[in-house]
């Protein structure tokens, strides 16, 4: 893991898994989202993200805004701003009327706030959205490629046209959202993507990276004996024909 340039954003809303991934040095920022923490039962939003922006303060964490109009998202995003100096905020590329929100990420950038802009899935958002940067201010932009490829498209060469439409902006970073494996981490890293979001049941598995598969497939094994004993399980001995 120590090879890859690839920046690892953990993505969750449990405190406690936060908190845990936030000793480890390899987890450069969190991300979350109004989805995430109604899953992890949290009520509060605010109370939430200061406690977490409270606990840690030396890496990026992004909160979402969910207003639908743009003036009430611009007003989110400059009190999510005021929580703390490592507070990103997230933006959606367009309201659930499909209304672009490039004047609320202009806005946002223009004053100084660093915004996540997201749910990205076309290199065309990603220049439009790169064309309401301001080039002074750091930036996110998050592409959701694994949800691209849940539509069996490959996602490798649609990100990279993504990053092509970011060259001109140095202070802006791809970032590849919703992975399914681990393999996309090393996908997203030879491809030049600078973030990657992983998830905990992602995350759980870079304990895997480089182990002996002759290993694996032996633990693979022993894996089935063990449930299938544990189940009791039995098939019964095929009767002689008479």
């Amino acid at each position: 893991m120590s090879t890859l340039k690839i920046k690892i954003f953990a993505d969750g809303a449990d405190f406690d898994q936060i908190m845990q991934l936030a000793k480890n040095p390899q987890i450069k920022g969190f991300t979350t989202n109004p989805t995430l923490m109604r899953k992890a039962g949290i009520s509060d939003y605010a109370g939430f993200a200061r406690k977490v922006l409270g606990a840690i303060s030396d890496r990026p964490i992004s909160f979402e805004v969910f207003a639908d109009d743009l003036p009430t998202m611009v007003a989110q995003g400059r009190q999510i701003a005021s929580w703390g100096r490592n507070a990103n905020v997230k933006i959606p590329v367009t309201n659930t009327d499909g209304v672009f929100c490039g004047p609320v990420i202009k806005e946002l950038a223009d004053a100084g706030t660093v915004v996540n802009v997201t749910a990205l899935m076309t290199p065309s958002q990603v220049k439009k959205v790169a064309g309401c940067l301001n080039p002074k201010v750091p930036a996110i932009i998050s592409v959701f490629a694994g949800r691209v490829a849940d539509t069996g498209r490959d996602p490798i060469p649609l990100m990279k046209e993504c990053l092509d439409h970011l060259k001109p902006y140095p202070k802006a970073e791809l970032l590849w959202a919703s992975p399914r494996e681990l393999l996309n981490i090393f996908q997203a890293d030879e491809m030049g993507c600078h973030i990657i979001t992983v998830t905990g049941d992602v995350l759980a598995k870079l304990a895997l990276v480089g182990k002996d598969l002759h290993e694996y497939s032996l633990d693979t094994v022993k894996m089935f004996r063990k449930d299938a004993v544990a189940a009791g399980y039995s098939i019964a001995a095929a009767t002689a024909a008479a």
